[in-house]
């Protein structure tokens, strides 16, 4: 609310889409507080459009979010990572709403029936059609430098809501007694350098030199620059990132030989973290360009991400641009 004062052409309607998506958040951290207590854990038999298995908990998030934004009125349209078309919302009220929305209900649901921390994930864009019209696919494949709010939700010891909307990045946790968000996190900034690698190793010897080298350089004993890092990698790409937000460090999902463009989406994880991380004095880059520059193609694009401490990225962007020099 105090920042609607940033905006010449603020009505309070960006504000009441984040207030639907606080509402949304509260609903699925209650389903996820209960899940080893009700019938909500496991998968429900089907696929998401990624051939990924759909989760009882993805498909009421998905549901939550969708219906929390579509009766709030603030937006005319929505892209889910769970469907592999968009919505378009029919209703007057929404075809006069100046927003479009894309989220990943539940990131990280592959780790719900183990009790690991998950997220969802949002970004927001002024629509590209006319007011009055159904939103269209032009609405949403626009390059996240375009994005006038992002945020994330993570469900772990407590849960937070973290957002920007492009003046800084402010961090709120739910009081459970009173049932609302409540500024924690003011102006939040992320270290220039940080102490933590996050990567799946598992996949690094069919990743390219330049992650190899860099990998191998935060392992090596150097005094002067605190080595060895500490490898963290929970697999809930939320939990990783907020954690090195805080506290400095850079998460890696390149890609492989088997997976070029890497496995996260474009437009439902990698724009919306990276508008944060940069809004914080960090960096986000797909290894060789800034992550907030990609155009989209595709709904369901995917791109390799390198997010994080500003140094740290920077040392691998070197080190990929000095592979492909060599080669």
């Amino acid at each position: 609310m105090e920042r609607q004062g940033d905006f010449p052409y603020a009505s309070g309607d960006l504000s009441r889409l984040l207030s639907d998506i606080g509402i949304a958040a509260k609903i699925i951290n209650h389903k996820v507080n209960k899940a080893g207590l009700q019938d909500i854990l496991g998968a429900v038999g089907t696929t998401n459009i990624q051939g990924e298995t759909q989760m009882k908990l993805d498909v009421f998030a998905d549901n939550a979010l969708l219906n929390a934004v579509k009766w709030g009125g603030q937006v005319c349209g929505v892209g889910s990572e769970e469907n592999e078309k968009y919505t378009a919302f029919d209703s007057e009220v929404n075809r006069k709403s100046k927003y479009v929305m894309l989220f990943d209900p539940l990131d990280g649901s592959s780790n719900i029936d183990v009790n690991v921390s998950i997220g969802t994930i949002f970004s927001i864009f002024r629509r590209n059609s006319s007011v009055g019209d159904l939103a269209n696919i032009n609405d949403f494949l626009q390059p996240g430098d375009q994005q006038v709010a992002a945020g994330y939700v993570i469900y772990g010891s407590s849960t937070m809501l973290v957002y920007t909307t492009g003046h800084g990045v402010n961090g709120f946790t739910l009081e459970p007694s009173i049932g609302e968000f409540c500024l924690s996190h003011e102006n939040m900034k992320t270290p220039e350098d940080g102490k933590i690698y996050s990567i799946n190793e598992g996949n690094l010897l069919t990743c390219s030199e330049g992650v190899q080298t860099y990998v191998n350089w935060c392992k090596q004993t150097d005094k002067k620059t605190s080595r060895p890092y500490s490898g963290r990698y929970i697999g809930s790409l939320v939990a990783d990132f907020h954690r090195n937000l805080i506290k400095g460090g850079i998460y890696m999902y390149p890609g492989t030989t088997g997976a070029p463009s890497g496995k996260l989406r474009l437009m439902y994880e990698a724009n919306p973290l990276a508008f944060i991380v940069e809004q914080a004095g960090g960096k986000a880059s797909t290894g060789t360009g800034r992550i907030l520059e990609v155009k989209p193609k595709d709904l369901h694009q995917r791109v390799p991400l390198f997010i994080g401490s500003k140094n740290m990225v920077e040392r691998v962007e070197a080190l990929i641009a000095a592979e492909k020099a060599n080669a």
